[in-house]
């Protein structure tokens, strides 16, 4: 790929498509684009591979930023039902609420939520880490297998229904818990991570305020569901 110049590339959706935007998103000739009148469309900026940013000023619709592999993608909207589905690394950061299902089966990379996410948020999680600054909907972190959730608000119901090796952090109550999840030790790595993972987010002061970090709760699995049990 030749180099990436550093100029800004404005697109206008009120003049390209959607399929215009992701190809010229997966060949890309700058380092920085602006995505102006989205108004919902859906499979926004899908597939990026390459490291470069992309600002989405607006709201956008399902799938934005699916199969993200590298490079920040940063929405100044609302964002759909699966946003950031099956990234595999990177960043993508929605500054305002995010629908159901955002990050799932997400391998990689980092999703920030400045609002509130929705149902099913992290469902299969697989490796990819994610920060919501508000509260999230019931039945996240659904079968999650790895990786790591960051929640300031509050869980609905079923949080971590099944899960398996995904740590959550949760600084609010939390509705109810699913099957074989729950509340486990913080330990000193822990905070460490928990840290790391709102410096990551972009909240520095929070980050430093021991009050503030000491207020989550680590929630994990309880391993019964690792071995079958007849119940004889």
């Amino acid at each position: 790929m030749e180099s990436l110049t550093d100029t800004t590339v404005n697109i206008d959706l009120n003049e390209k498509t959607v399929r215009d935007l992701n190809a010229a998103l997966h060949a890309p000739t700058a380092k920085s684009y602006h995505v102006t009148n989205p108004q919902g469309v859906h499979s926004v900026a899908v597939g990026i591979k390459d490291e470069i940013d992309v600002e989405v000023d607006g709201d956008v619709g399902y799938f934005c930023g699916g199969m993200h592999q590298k490079g920040n993608l940063t929405v100044s909207g609302m964002a759909g039902p699966g946003v950031g589905e099956n990234m595999m690394s990177g960043k993508i950061h929605i500054k305002g609420h995010a629908s159901q299902s955002a990050a799932a089966t997400a391998h990689g990379g980092l999703l920030v939520v400045d609002g509130n996410a929705s149902t099913r948020c992290g469902i299969s999680l697989k490796g990819g880490d994610i920060v919501v600054k508000g509260n999230i909907g019931g039945l996240s972190a659904f079968m999650a297998q790895a990786g790591r959730m960051v929640i300031c608000g509050d869980a609905g119901e079923a949080l971590g229904d099944s899960i398996f090796e995904a740590r959550l952090y949760v600084r609010g109550t939390v509705a109810s818990l699913g099957a074989d999840c729950i509340a486990k030790e913080m330990r000193d790595e822990h905070r460490e991570e928990l840290v790391q993972l709102l410096k990551d987010a972009g909240m520095e002061d929070e980050a430093n305020d021991d009050d503030y970090v000491n207020s989550f709760t680590r929630y994990g699995s309880a391993r019964t569901l690792y071995h079958f049990n007849s119940g004889e």
